[in-house]
């Protein structure tokens, strides 16, 4: 399927501020504008990966909903609630969704193995 927009994509574009805050504005300013512009710096990198891992999560968490054999997640919270589920599968697919937030919000608190 063709994308609807041409070069730069969204999450180039998004890239491009990143780079510009972290190199260029970051080293010129201090205190409270160094600050919020490290925390710009990080938003962009979350919006940055939401754009680029965003759709493939979505589709496995469609998958880890259905596997449970709940629709969305307010049906999964009132499964969990009545105690529907084998402890493993649900803990499986928990630890997957949590996997899958971290490499958006911050990937480096992710550990391997």
């Amino acid at each position: 399927m063709a994308a609807p927009h041409d070069v730069p994509s969204a999450a180039h574009l998004v890239a491009a501020v990143r780079d510009f805050l972290a190199d260029d504005v970051l080293p010129a300013v201090e205190g409270r504008v160094r600050f919020h512009t490290r925390v710009a710096i990080n938003v962009l990198g979350m919006v940055e990966r939401e754009l680029e891992l965003g759709p493939g999560h979505a589709e496995e968490h469609g998958r880890r909903l259905a596997g449970l054999g709940v629709s969305d997640d307010a049906e999964l919270a009132a499964a969990v609630r009545e105690g529907r589920f084998d402890d493993s599968a649900l803990v499986e697919a928990l630890r997957d969704a949590v996997r899958a937030k971290l490499e958006v919000a911050n990937p480096g608190y992710l550990v391997d193995g």
